[in-house]
This record gives C-alpha cells, structure tokens and sequence, in this order.
C-alpha cells in the first residue's frame, strides 16, 4: 500500500466517483480506478459499493478511510515540519473545535496565520461530541484544539484562553420585554431547542437543568449552533449557546443568564508544536472571550467543566 493509494480512495469517498476524483487529484480516471483496484486486491476487500449513484464507501472501507486519513495527514505534517526548518512553512495545519467555541475567534486568527503562512493548508473540524475529538486527539490527526474544560489527554499541553459566557437566545417578543439579564428558572419555562445527546452543549444544559432542578420541555433537537439560533429568532423556543457563537444581527435576541454559566476554553497542542501551531496559540490568546456588548462574568458565576 502506498500513501497515493490512500489519497485516491480518500479522494474518491469525498467525490462520489473514480471520474470526480481524478479531476480533484488533476489524473486520469483509469489511474485512479486501477490505483483502487489494486488496493482493494492487496487488501482483500471491497472498500467501495458500486451504486447507480456512484461509489460509496463500504462498513469496511469507512474503517479504512478513516486510517488512511490519518495516515495522509501524518505524512503531511511530517513534510510540513522538515521543510519548516529550510524555513519553508507550507504542509498542513489541523485544527479541532468543540462545536460552539471560538465562532468569532477562530476565522479571524486562522486568516492571520494564513496571511503569515501563505503555503500552509489548514482544515478545520468542528465537532459536537467530545468523545469524537478524543479519538481525533488519539489519533494524532489534530494539531491544536479548542475545548471546553481541562486538557486531560496527557499527549497535548493545555493552554487557558478565557472563560466562554453561555447566553440563552430568546424569540423577538420574548427579548423585547426581558431584562438585561434572565432568570434561567424563568426561561426554563418556556420550550427549549436543545442539543445532540451525547454533544458538549447539551451535556452544559443537562448539568445546569440538573444542578436547579428544572424540566423544561423540549421542542427540538438539533446538530448546530446556527440552527439553534435561527430557530430561537423565529419563536420556536428558547436556546443556550456560547456568546461568540452569537452573530452579528442576533445579538439583541441573547441574554446572559441568572445564575451564570461559564466555561473555560482551552487550547490543546502538542509539546514541541510548529511554527504555524505556536502563531495561532498566540493569536487565540489575545482573542476576547466574552462577547464585546455582554457583561463580563461576575462573582458567583457557575463555571462547568
């Protein structure tokens, strides 16, 4: 097996086809169909179903792929970093955020390390459940990550940003009469849009709920910030988000809420961390993490985490 036969299926499993892919990797479609044969023959399996609507990925081959990205990654990195000493800075930069944290913080920061880094490539996965991070962690396919709470895997360092304020998003009416700060026992009386189970922001809400014993009824589920707030801004119910992921033309819909609720982000990067990691930690640390126009956290503020 070889790197550029990961690459093929990779590209592949993203493009649908052997024809896609090879105008995505700028080869000819039987390069690519005779890479992916030969690796399915080596291996012994089938990695992708053949459908009417193209190639999908099998049980097995999403296994595969998932390695192999890995694998691909790795490799860049370790190209990245022996041309970082030629002072060459190009490769790839990998960063992971728990869903919610750094909204407002990180587009900016990331445009200033590409500004600085022009070669570099950078991908961005921003992840609901943090069990899905860790395994990204432990897979060694993330440079620096963004969390909520402490940094317990011991093969990054953790670095203390700021104290994320969480804000609950209200309907127009609602936030029209309501006070600069909410009663949570008083919003919790209204239908909530809540998260995944098992994501971070629904584990923050369940603690909260639980810790003031309050049973509010939900009226929905949902995967992302953005649908929560817009959701929230059409009066479907009422919602509890970080306050950077609060953007701009919603603000006057968020209130920070009575008690507070907070938690810390943190950012994990590995000991001995490039040049493209360390630029980025320091942009992140000069970031503000409380949002410009809400109060700052106060004595007696909840911290989770």
């Amino acid at each position: 097996m070889t790197l550029r036969q990961f690459e093929y299926a990779l590209a592949v499993a993203e493009a649908g086809s052997a024809t896609a892919a090879a105008e995505l990797l700028r080869v000819a479609q039987p390069s690519v169909s005779q890479q992916i044969r030969g690796l399915e023959r080596e291996l012994g399996v089938a990695l992708f179903a053949r459908t009417p609507t193209g190639l999908v990925p099998t049980a097995v081959g999403r296994a595969f792929l998932r390695d192999a990205e890995v694998a691909v990654r790795t490799a860049r990195r370790a190209k990245a970093t022996a041309r970082a000493g030629a002072d060459e800075r190009e490769g790839e930069l990998v960063v992971a955020a728990q869903m919610g944290l750094g909204t407002r913080q990180l587009p900016g920061a990331l445009s200033a390390v590409r500004r600085r880094f022009p070669r570099l490539e950078i991908t961005v996965f921003e992840e609901a459940n943090p069990a899905e991070l860790k395994r990204l962690a432990r897979r060694g396919a993330v440079d620096l990550g963004l969390v909520g709470g402490p940094c317990e895997d011991g093969r990054y360092e953790g670095h203390h940003l700021g104290d994320e304020e969480f804000v609950a998003v209200l309907g127009p009416e609602q936030a029209r009469l309501a006070a600069d700060r909410v009663e949570l026992r008083d919003v919790a009386r209204e239908p909530w849009i809540r998260f995944d189970h098992g994501s971070a922001l629904d584990g923050v809400l369940r603690d909260v709920l639980r810790d003031n014993e309050l049973s509010p009824t939900t009226v929905a589920r949902v995967s992302q910030t953005a649908t929560a707030l817009r959701w929230a801004a059409h009066g479907l119910g009422v919602t509890l988000v970080p306050a950077s992921a609060v953007p701009p033309g919603f603000e006057h819909l968020a209130r920070p809420v009575v008690p507070g609720i907070s938690m810390p982000t943190v950012a994990a990067v590995r000991p001995g961390a490039g040049p493209a990691e360390m630029t980025l930690l320091e942009i992140l640390r000069q970031e503000t993490w409380h949002y410009p126009g809400f109060p700052g956290n106060r004595p007696g503020v909840l911290t989770t985490g």
